[in-house]
């Protein structure tokens, strides 16, 4: 049995539990005797409530525990040495991106992000690499750090992220090479110290601040899941006006 799964067990198990010893207190008030399991089977509302409000209960707390550990960890997630940066490197709002090169909705969300670059420009896209849905994720995030020591890392995020179909190691080499890179520079810088940790860095922070999946933004220390550009506007707008 998953994690999951003996969660939404032990809730079961405590509706049961509950429902029952409900139904033990109006029965021994009108002194009539009461099934358990009749009253819940004419009345599966009880539970799929309660299951309903358990869930939202968890959410909401695993929410204020990631928000205090953003928090904390704002130093961190914005100011890492090497990462990539789109759109104004001194902007007074910033817009946090974990994402993957290989999430299909990843590249869904890169067209709203420009747009809000290109409307924003006191917005600051930090952009921080996932390597976990493809084995070619690793080589494409690796790439696009090592365009990055050659000032190139936005014109190969770019490129990738507007390529349609799947990588390959060889199309990031074609599409870097297209964006201006020396690709004999790029693969020898890939494989460094410095790039290694940077990778390292991230994933030991999204597990930190417990985000499981991509893509993930952080707009001025808040958690946005969304692919609306309107959101995401709506978010910057928030963070200008709190300023």
């Amino acid at each position: 049995m998953n994690k999951i799964s003996a969660i939404y067990v032990s809730i079961l198990a405590l509706v049961v539990a509950v429902a029952a010893l409900v139904l033990c207190l109006v029965c021994c008030q009108k002194n009539k005797p009461v099934s358990v399991e009749e009253t819940l089977m004419n009345n599966p509302e009880i539970i799929v409530k309660a299951l309903q409000a358990q869930e939202q209960k968890m959410r909401d707390e695993a929410m204020k525990q990631a928000q205090a550990l953003i928090q904390d960890n704002m130093d961190e997630i914005v100011n890492a040495e090497g990462v990539g940066v789109i759109g104004n490197p001194e902007g007074t709002v910033t817009v946090v991106e974990f994402f993957d090169f290989s999430c299909h909705f990843c590249h869904r969300l890169y067209p709203a992000l420009m747009s809000v670059v290109a409307n924003n420009p006191d917005v600051k896209v930090v952009l921080r690499e996932m390597t976990f849905l493809a084995p070619v994720s690793e080589y494409a995030a690796r790439a696009s750090l090592a365009a990055g020591e050659q000032g190139k890392y936005a014109e190969v995020y770019s490129a990738l992220m507007e390529s349609e179909g799947s990588l390959t190691e060889a199309k990031v080499d074609e599409l870097a090479v297209k964006a201006g890179v020396d690709l004999e520079k790029m693969k020898a810088d890939m494989n460094s110290e410095k790039i290694s940790n940077l990778l390292k860095s991230t994933s030991e922070l999204a597990q930190k601040l417990q985000i499981n999946g991509v893509p993930t933004l952080i707009i001025n220390g808040q958690i946005v899941q969304t692919l609306d550009e309107k959101v995401i506007q709506d978010q910057i707008n928030q963070a200008k006006a709190a300023k």
